[in-house]
């Protein structure tokens, strides 16, 4: 039974959605604040959450600050964040803040299920984002040069001047050091790095990495790729690594 934390201060809202969410067979804890959020995550109770729902119009502290302290502590808790307006500087902002998707209040259960079942999907291990990646004509545009090749090492491990990327382990470092992504940063790497050179659009990021078919929103994926910049890009305004094609999406490198 997957837990999820539900982070609403409106009880009715709050009441209504965690009894969607047993129904569907999800274990829910709640909280109205994002102080209590972050007390209930920071104790025993908040070891077992593996996902989060959460409200940006909170009173005290705003979502967006629950969201950056969440993403302090932790990099792999999926986020999933609620916006009454739907507008777009909040959505945007919450975004930028580490949040993996958004939902638009009011939402219907099927909605909010399945961008749940799709969040838990992504923070799988080995949940298979870039393996063997299908890039057909809908999908991504040719640079004419084919792939521009990262070293080979062994496996399913690969370096790319001084990121090595460990497909099977899960695991990015960069000149040696760790690199700490979120499920959903991860999976857009593995997705674009395994096709090096190639170009993406976002509507192909958005089917493989998000599950989201019917929503064509490219600010998803335009989040996500400026989050992973600021993390593998030694100067993330001049990228190497994940380079913007414009009018088509992106690719990785070339170097």
């Amino acid at each position: 039974m997957p837990q999820v934390l539900l982070i609403e201060d409106d009880t009715s809202v709050r009441d209504g959605m965690e009894l969607v969410l047993r129904r569907h067979g999800y274990g829910v804890e709640t909280a109205a604040t994002g102080e209590e959020a972050l007390a209930l995550l920071a104790g025993e109770r908040g070891a077992a959450v593996e996902l989060a729902v959460l409200d940006l119009m909170l009173p005290g502290m705003d979502g967006f600050e629950v969201c950056r302290r969440i993403r302090a502590r932790t990099a792999t808790l999926p986020i999933i964040m609620l916006t009454a307006r739907g507008d777009d500087e909040d959505i945007v902002t919450g975004l930028e803040a580490g949040a993996d998707d958004y939902v638009v209040k009011p939402v219907t259960a099927p909605v909010l299920e399945a961008r749940i079942r799709a969040a838990l999907r992504r923070a799988e291990p080995g949940a298979g984002a870039g393996a063997g990646v299908g890039v057909g004509a809908s999908g991504s545009a040719g640079t004419g040069t084919g792939a521009v090749a990262g070293r080979p090492d062994h496996g399913d491990r690969s370096e790319h001047g001084g990121l090595v990327i460990d497909r099977a382990g899960l695991t990015v470092t960069k000149h040696g050091t760790p690199v700490a992504l979120p499920p959903t940063e991860l999976r857009v790497l593995l997705e674009l790095s395994a096709a090096p050179g190639r170009v993406l659009t976002r509507e192909h990021l958005l089917a493989s990495v998000w599950d989201h078919t019917f929503l064509g929103d490219s600010r998803l994926v335009d989040a996500a790729v400026g989050r992973l910049r600021a993390k593998i890009e030694d100067v993330p305004a001049r990228p190497r690594y994940v380079q913007t094609v414009r009018g088509f999406g992106y690719r990785f490198g070339p170097l």
